[in-house]
């Protein structure tokens, strides 16, 4: 087995005087496909940030593309994070922004304005059923609309490795499915991929669909879950 993209090994992050994670260790190996489950408040979104360097360890290393990650200086890591895009769970848009703006604004933030990058634009808002709403306000958007769009935002740059955090928590199970189906495109385009939810039964279906691993954080640890599921 080669080197992963993300590699944490014997990971442990703690706060308030307690520890959260403790000795974790996996690989994410390009092109892969990871769920990562666990109780709420066991850890899948701290986890996550650990992988894109919002957070840093108490111990253990953690390295992304060969690059220790405690050690990249704030260039370094704006340059990592363009590799590595992330739906957070909150979906954060600018109100007085259209959808589309919104969608762009990691673009205009790397430099990257010119027209192919516009049209790239129109494209990914289409192919995530958008395309009709790119004039659209936030305010204006379904709760599966602005999934949708910050799935969007999160590839605008065509990431290696897509984390996503509770991504169908807000939606119905059909917009689920939908959204479900966008992240196992991304992965048969190659991404790495990485869904965190406590939605058994979405694993369930997804795994009918691609080859997926599910990572289950359970006493601070992280384990390899059985096939039940």
């Amino acid at each position: 087995m080669g080197a992963g993209v993300i590699e944490l090994e014997n990971v442990s992050y703690g706060y308030g005087g307690g520890e959260l994670l403790s000795d974790v260790s996996v690989q994410l190996q390009p092109g892969s496909f990871h769920f990562l489950t666990g109780p709420s408040g066991a850890g899948k979104t701290t986890l996550l940030k650990l992988c894109y360097g919002a957070l840093l360890a108490s111990s253990g290393r953690i390295s992304a593309f060969g690059q220790d990650i405690a050690r990249l200086d704030r260039d370094q890591m704006a340059l990592l994070r363009r590799r590595i895009g992330v739906v957070h769970q909150d979906c954060r848009f600018l109100d007085h922004m259209t959808l589309a703006e919104n969608v762009a604004l990691p673009l205009m933030v790397s430099g990257r304005t010119d027209e192919s990058r516009r049209a790239d634009l129109a494209e990914l808002l289409t192919w995530v059923g958008l395309g009709s709403r790119m004039d659209a306000l936030p305010p204006e958007l379904s709760g599966g609309e602005r999934q949708r769009a910050a799935l969007a935002r999160a590839v605008i740059l065509s990431p290696d490795v897509v984390l996503a955090d509770e991504p169908t928590g807000n939606v119905d199970w059909e917009m689920s499915q939908r959204l479900m189906q966008l992240l196992i495109e991304l992965n048969r385009m190659g991404k790495t991929v990485v869904i965190a939810t406590h939605d058994l039964s979405l694993i369930r279906a997804a795994k009918s669909h691609v080859q997926a691993r599910v990572l289950r954080i359970s006493q601070r640890r992280l384990h390899l879950a059985g096939a039940d599921l």
